[in-house]
């Protein structure tokens, strides 16, 4: 008999009890395993036989033990990502917004939070033309120690008085692991810059918070290095894990950087979780923005994740990437065809 790694599924309607009966069984039968939470359920990751080759723990398990949702091989290093734990998908709640239905979701905003003024304006902005969710950065890590930084935690103020207007959700930037569970008490999700994609610390303090999370792709790292990047996210029992791609370097140089829309094809084949798109991140340039999001939508991508400022010329950070107001109005109506002429709704369910 071929000895065979598997995991094992259980969804919320299998009762944490139930996943202990099994863990019991297993252990038993020399197959020691462990046992991880995905969301509401369970996965077991376990060696069907023993240590001597002899017994098939998963054959012989006692019919009163109930049944897994289902088994997958255990393949890679990835393991609770992957599309076969999850064949309909993940759904991530931020907020009232969901992402991952199948709508196409926008989050847009400033790339940092500036002053009341900049902030209250363009939530405002976005608010009237159909984003469902804020973006902007209290904190903003930069490649220059010269460069602005963020307003820090009264940047997280005025994400907080923006909500309030606007009644959108909103994700920012974390940069320190010390700073989780300050922010945790106000945001609606983190982000995790492509800087931190692999600040391992960093990864197992926010997928401690439970909150949704969008995790940006290093501009230097593999599909699977990202997907890597998520299970840390994930052992922490937390599944609301968005990956983002936002731009690799290459060797062109027309563009900030090469999106590589590759990866969005190839994470919505690999992976339950929903995807991202930064489109202005990825061009660095206002008019690269809405064919790259239309490209972006056609590929597969959940939503979009998009810079808009009321002044780009007075920015702080990246405004020679950000949209203008009538920019972001313009997109908004484009996207809209683009989702209804592709079975799909612009929205986010909010």
């Amino acid at each position: 008999m071929t000895d065979q790694a598997l995991l094992l599924v259980f969804d919320e309607t299998v009762t944490r009890a139930g996943v202990d009966r099994w863990l019991r069984h297993l252990e038993s039968a020399g197959a020691p395993t462990q046992i991880y939470q995905l969301g509401a359920g369970h996965v077991l990751p376990v060696s069907t036989m023993d240590s001597a080759g002899t017994v098939d723990a998963v054959a012989a398990a006692r019919p009163d033990l109930p049944v897994p949702t289902r088994r997958v091989p255990r393949e890679g290093q990835a393991w609770l990502g992957r599309r076969e734990l999850r064949p309909g998908g993940t759904q991530v709640s931020l907020g009232p917004v969901t992402i991952g239905d199948g709508s196409v979701a926008v989050i847009a905003g400033p790339c940092a939070v500036e002053n009341p003024e900049q902030m209250n304006a363009t939530a405002e902005l976005v608010a009237a033309h159909g984003a469902v969710a804020l973006r902007g950065g209290a904190f903003k890590p930069r490649t220059s120690p010269h460069a602005f930084q963020g307003l820090g935690f009264s940047g997280l103020e005025l994400l907080v008085e923006a909500r309030k207007r606007t009644g959108l959700p909103f994700v920012t930037e974390v940069v320190d692991a010390e700073h989780v569970k300050r922010l945790a008490e106000v945001v609606d999700g983190f982000q995790i810059g492509a800087r931190n994609m692999q600040n391992f610390a960093l990864l197992s303090a926010v997928g401690q918070s439970g909150l949704p999370v969008v995790l940006k792709r290093g501009f230097g790292c593999t599909v699977e290095e990202t997907l890597a990047a998520g299970e840390y996210l994930l052992l922490e029992g937390n599944d609301q894990v968005m990956l983002c791609e936002r731009g690799i370097r290459t060797f062109e140089p027309s563009a900030r950087f090469t999106l590589d829309l590759t990866a969005v094809a190839l994470w919505k084949q690999r992976t339950h979780l929903p995807v991202i798109v930064d489109p202005s991140h990825s061009g660095g340039r206002p008019e690269l923005v809405e064919p790259l999001s239309l490209a972006a939508v056609a590929a597969g991508a959940d939503a979009l994740l998009i810079d808009v400022h009321v002044q780009p010329e007075q920015a702080l950070c990246d405004g020679n990437q950000a949209l203008r107001p009538e920019q972001f109005a313009g997109l908004m109506e484009r996207l809209a065809g683009a989702a209804a002429g592709l079975g799909r709704r612009l929205g986010g369910g909010h």
